[in-house]
């Protein structure tokens, strides 16, 4: 993953959304990352983010009300993040709905809109 930012969103996925994402949007040529592939499954909501904005990327969850909490808290200490997206719960068979609207999104925004901001994803549907 790379450490400086650029023009497009780079996205992680916490363990709330579907793993398959990023290898998706890697197959279409975007920098993204899951969880379990970071080895962070089962790490706070905190921890999620530190990794996440450590590496310049913006956070995917459908962890809303916490998320909601942390951007808060962030923005008082003055902190910086690469951005926060949630998503509305998407089954297996909505995966394409989830893909389509995150590639929305990411043909729609640069890194720079995102920094810190906090994006609903269905904007994008």
């Amino acid at each position: 993953m790379s450490d400086t930012p650029g023009l497009f969103i780079q996205i992680y996925t916490d363990e709330d959304v579907n793993s398959a994402l990023a290898a998706e949007l890697r197959k279409r040529g975007y920098n993204a990352q899951s969880a379990a592939e970071a080895d962070m499954l089962e790490q706070s909501d905190e921890a999620q983010l530190l990794y996440a904005a450590s590496r310049n990327m913006a956070i995917m969850t459908r962890n809303e009300k916490d998320f909601v909490a942390l951007a808060w808290q962030w923005a008082d200490r003055g902190r910086d993040h690469s951005g926060i997206i949630t998503s509305q719960p998407f089954s297996q068979e909505q995966f394409g709905e989830l893909l389509r609207q995150t590639l929305r999104l990411l043909d729609t925004l640069t890194a720079d809109d995102m920094r810190n901001a906090f994006v609903h994803l269905s904007q994008f549907r």
